[in-house]
């Protein structure tokens, strides 16, 4: 019998691409969109980003074409719980969150494979670009997708039994073969754009967005230089992020960069050229998928954040779920809230999140 395969449908040509491969691979696939957000916080167009009423009907349209059935399942609660609710909670404690991370961990490979368990599914699927292998000794391991549109980077949290159960593809083909392969099989979002926003953020106003959310508007406070002198007012904190240079809302007079966020007296601590670098970082919330704890010091590439090039470090265990990561050269906006993820090669060797002080 063939192996069912529930397939994770955005509506973009990725996932559209990773049904047809499946097909072709002899799977009996089913599509899934998955409704992840409340109904206030629901697009009409793809224009506002991935998840719209468009999307869902793109995803509808695409399996249709290719003769397979398509489902719609709500999976808002646990999107509202530990994304959306994450998002506004980090931010509004000065750190800076990922919410596509959260939305992989908490959603994708776990609420829909659970989903897929109960409904008799072998596998889950999705359209991510990145490679699932299976070791001689029977670990599941990531792999960097070998092309330039790797996504590695938010998928470091997987499971072994996660990774047991995944498919990904499009792992070794690149962004221009999954669009040429789209075309020449007449899916109707072979030119659809790629979505770059957070699916429920429109225009990347975050600090507007966690208002209208909770309610609640963030206090005005003092702009203090590394001596703590006071140079300004911001306009609070939800507006501010670790590294940022522009937006800060007042004039310095040279350019000045966001180097901490002191939520304790609200205020914002600005410094110069030079200030956004650092050597060194702390990162808790770790998961390892080669192995499951790491008990020696590790050579290793580790990237602060999804454009990021991978830099050369070391991984140093601290005990208490905590790891430092010492860079060879300092790295720009090593931002609290923000993923690192850790490399041995193309192989990754797992991830958590950049601590504050």
């Amino acid at each position: 019998m063939k192996k069912k395969v529930m397939l994770g449908m955005s509506g973009g040509v990725d996932s559209s691409v990773a049904a047809l491969l499946l097909l072709r691979e002899g799977y009996d696939v089913t599509g899934v969109t998955m409704r992840l957000r409340p109904d206030e916080y629901m697009c009409q167009s793809a224009a506002g980003g991935c998840c719209s009423l468009d999307d869902i009907d793109d995803a509808r349209r695409v399996a249709y074409k290719l003769g397979i059935e398509h489902l719609v399942l709500n999976f808002t609660e646990v999107f509202e719980r530990d994304v959306i609710d994450y998002f506004a909670a980090q931010y509004a404690a000065g750190l800076t969150p990922n919410p596509c991370i959260a939305c992989n961990r908490h959603v994708k490979f776990n609420a829909m494979l659970r989903r897929a368990k109960e409904l008799e599914f072998d596998y889950i699927a999705t359209g991510h670009y990145a490679v699932i292998q299976q070791s001689p000794a029977g670990r599941w391991l990531l792999k960097k997708a070998p092309a330039s549109k790797d996504q590695s980077y938010v998928l470091y949290s997987f499971t072994q039994d996660q990774l047991s159960r995944t498919l990904m593809p499009l792992g070794k083909y690149t962004k221009p073969e999954a669009r040429a392969m789209a075309e020449e099989a007449g899916l109707p979002v072979a030119h659809k754009p790629d979505s770059q926003e957070i699916c429920f953020v429109e225009n990347n106003d975050y600090a507007g967005f966690i208002e209208r959310y909770t309610g609640e508007t963030a206090p005005a406070g003092e702009f203090v230089d590394q001596n703590g002198n006071v140079i300004g007012r911001h306009r609070g904190i939800t507006h501010y992020t670790v590294g940022q240079r522009k937006g800060l809302g007042a004039a310095f007079g040279k350019p000045m960069y966001v180097t901490k966020i002191d939520t304790v007296h609200n205020r914002i601590i600005l410094g110069e050229e030079g200030s956004q670098y650092a050597s060194s970082l702390i990162a808790a919330d770790l998961n390892f998928i080669p192995f499951d704890t790491l008990e020696n010091e590790m050579d290793i590439t580790a990237k602060v954040r999804y454009q990021a090039k991978p830099a050369k470090a070391k991984l140093v265990p601290l005990g208490a779920g905590k790891v430092r990561v010492d860079f060879e050269e300092a790295q720009r906006a090593v931002t609290p809230g923000q993923a690192v993820v850790f490399y041995d090669g193309d192989l990754v060797v797992g991830g958590g999140t950049i601590q504050a002080e």
